[in-house]
């Protein structure tokens, strides 16, 4: 694989590799581009991620289903993991190609409930984890008025997959990838690694210069995603130094090793300054003020709180940090 010194125009696929092309797709925000991987197979073409389920997205697919991909068709479409950037267009390209779903199971089930659930249930569990993060009510009562923004964002996922899972090989562009699960940013996220090429599609688990979100949702308010972050951050060590790697965002990059030492060590760094933050007793929205000191608009502090959760939650179960809920509600935390 050639390495890049700039990225592609938005919509035109380059080659990336044998077999296989680089396409990457405008985003509406700060995170302003996704990178999707064309595997060109002997009896079709195999989509690695989809991008956003928005019209101007859609387009490029028409564009590029007409074009590059014209002439074979899409067998199957690979999607890494649930977040709409990458899950956002596959029901509609599984649809339009007749095109075979491969996912995790958990992503799968993840895509799939969110992206049928209108329920005030769910508006009641975001109000109540902004309401124990200790969050003013202008922010609750603006993510009520959202409800789910996720349903938004994606067209309506295939009601049937394929299953994959860790260990797992598949054929790709006349070559065969082990699949690494990567946890923590998502529940079971699509990573592929093929020796004969020394290349890792990392989607988002290892980008090259932001660490992906690490978020605690309302759905599971005391899961510890940083921890399995971190945790399958390991499997990546036993790769090659050398190994290329093509990232979900960003531009592809050699120096897995150093770069897993950065992301391990960013988070540490978190953590010290989230334990300083409750020297005295802190709720959520205030630790966040200390993580995040800029000035959030309401769709940044959602991910921000989220970040906040999971770095709590890591030194709650590292036993560093005491948690007792006050009269009002509100979670507060403080040091050991």
């Amino acid at each position: 694989m050639k390495l890049f010194d700039a990225a592609p125009e938005y919509g035109e696929p380059v080659t990336l590799d044998e077999g296989l092309w680089w396409l990457r797709l405008q985003l509406p925000f700060a995170l302003n581009h996704v990178n999707l991987v064309l595997a060109a197979d002997d009896d079709g073409w195999t989509l690695v991620d989809t991008g956003l389920g928005d019209a101007p997205t859609r387009a490029v697919w028409e564009a590029v289903l007409s074009g590059l991909l014209g002439g074979r068709p899409v067998r199957r479409v690979l999607v890494t993991h649930f977040h709409p950037d990458h899950a956002g267009q596959a029901g509609w390209l599984c649809a339009r190609a007749g095109a075979e779903l491969l996912m995790t199971r958990a992503e799968w089930l993840t895509c799939r409930a969110l992206a049928l659930d209108d329920s005030d249930g769910y508006v009641a569990a975001s109000e109540q984890a902004y309401r124990r993060a200790g969050l003013d009510e202008t922010l609750i009562e603006r993510q009520r008025q959202r409800r789910n923004p996720y349903r938004r964002s994606v067209t309506e996922p295939p009601a049937a997959f394929t299953r994959i899972s860790a260990g797992e090989t598949l054929s790709l562009a006349g070559s065969t990838w082990r699949v690494l699960i990567g946890e923590g940013h998502a529940p079971e996220q699509i990573t592929l690694y093929n020796v004969e090429r020394n290349l890792l599609l990392a989607a988002d688990q290892v980008l090259p210069r932001i660490s992906p979100v690490i978020g605690v949702w309302a759905a599971e308010p005391d899961a510890d995603p940083l921890g399995d972050f971190l945790r399958t951050l390991g499997q990546y060590r036993e790769l090659p130094d050398d190994c290329q790697v093509m990232p979900a965002h960003g531009l592809p990059f050699v120096g897995l090793h150093e770069r897993l030492g950065q992301l391990a060590r960013h988070h540490e760094e978190r953590l010290e300054r989230t334990l300083a933050a409750c020297a005295e007793p802190a709720n959520a929205a205030e630790v966040l003020g200390a993580l995040f000191p800029r000035p959030l608009d309401a769709y940044q502090t959602g991910f921000a709180l989220a970040e906040t959760l999971a770095h709590l939650n890591r030194l709650l179960r590292k036993g560093l940090l005491q948690r007792w809920t006050n009269e009002d509600g509100v979670l507060l935390y403080l040091a050991r």
